[in-house]
């Protein structure tokens, strides 16, 4: 696991333009002995506001400022499965200003009522795809538009979001590796994640990492990589949040090219990962960090032994425990037998 600088700047004010760097990093040791190769994971459930949406959060913002879409006293409008939301909100708190938030009401209880405790204004709105004009991002940006000194911060299209993890999330991974990345994986919400550093990773490596795309299912991205560019209509569901798309973003757009492979992970993997991970590494993580670690595995048998391979633990369980362990909830799933007998004590809830 590799600690992100973010963590270690808590005490700060969230107007720092760029976060520390932190040296830590640990394997995730059962899954490296498994493969034979070195698989890491950043921990940006550490980040103050407990995911990797913390740092999308704090530069869309400060375009806005750099741009003067937003003065003092101003609100801050956007669209979100939550934790970018989250995000927001803390550093609305820091900056004053107000922070307005659509939702999906597909989302954990645990996301909005955090949102609510941050002081953010939620409106949870019913599930629909993007070309739908009540799709909850257009309802955000019809929200800004009313409001004077307003901006929506357009996480999905607004490339600050790609460019916050060219200048910190990219280089953190490859100074704590001391340049040895041999791949990186993760999932795509907004695309920036990944796109970002993908782009850091293959231009300072001189295109030797390999950058494979993690897909939850429902989502058309796997089917748009491995087709050489055909989109599909989107179908299905899945148990994760945040993850999984129906379109190529403005954010993935730029740096699609740089993509080697994509997975698909199936949600039973994912849901047996996340019991994994807290009985045999201590690590409390929610579905889209286990399809991460999923997908981790997988490349690592893909290229090879002897491998350093790097994911991202987006965020923790906590946000969804009420549902990710819930005996009741997995069964509606259909999911019970993915969790295997030894595992099924840490399923505490009804």
């Amino acid at each position: 696991m590799i600690r992100t600088g973010i963590s270690t700047f808590a005490r700060r004010s969230y107007s720092t333009v760029k976060p520390v760097i932190s040296a830590a990093k640990i394997r995730l040791n059962r899954l490296s002995e498994e493969t034979g190769s070195n698989i890491y994971a950043k921990a940006e459930f550490m980040n103050p506001g407990g995911s990797v949406k913390d740092r999308a959060a704090l530069f869309v913002v400060q375009d806005a400022e750099s741009k003067g879409l937003i003065k003092a006293g101003g609100t801050v409008v956007e669209g979100t499965a939550g934790n970018t939301g989250i995000g927001l909100a803390h550093v609305c708190r820091a900056k004053g200003y107000k922070c307005v938030i659509y939702m999906p009401n597909t989302q954990s209880q645990e996301k909005i009522d955090l949102l609510r405790m941050l002081g953010a204004e939620v409106y949870p709105v019913p599930a629909v795809a993007f070309d739908n004009p009540q799709n909850y991002n257009h309802q955000a940006a019809r929200h800004a538009e009313a409001l004077d000194n307003a901006v929506w911060t357009n996480q999905f299209d607004n490339t600050a979001n790609r460019q916050a993890h060219i200048e910190t999330t990219g280089p953190e991974i490859w100074q704590q590796l001391e340049g040895q990345v041999d791949g990186f994986t993760c999932s795509t919400g907004t695309g920036g994640t990944l796109a970002g550093i993908a782009r850091f990773l293959k231009e300072k490596s001189n295109g030797k990492t390999k950058i494979f795309l993690a897909d939850p299912p429902g989502s058309v991205l796997y089917s748009y990589i491995k087709s050489g560019g055909t989109l599909i209509e989107r179908g299905g569901s899945s148990i994760t949040e945040g993850i999984g798309q129906g379109r190529v973003t403005e954010n993935l757009k730029p740096d699609i090219e740089l993509i080697d492979d994509a997975l698909q992970i199936p949600d039973a993997d994912s849901l047996h990962m996340i019991y994994r991970l807290l009985d045999e590494e201590g690590i409390y993580v929610g579905a889209s960090s286990a399809l991460n670690v999923v997908a981790a595995v997988e490349m690592a048998k893909k290229l090879g032994p002897g491998k350093n391979i790097v994911t991202i633990l987006c965020d923790g369980a906590y946000r969804y425990q009420s549902r990710l362990f819930s005996k009741k909830w997995i069964e509606s799933k259909g999911l019970t037998d993915a969790i295997p007998e030894h595992l099924k004590k840490y399923t505490t809830l009804e």
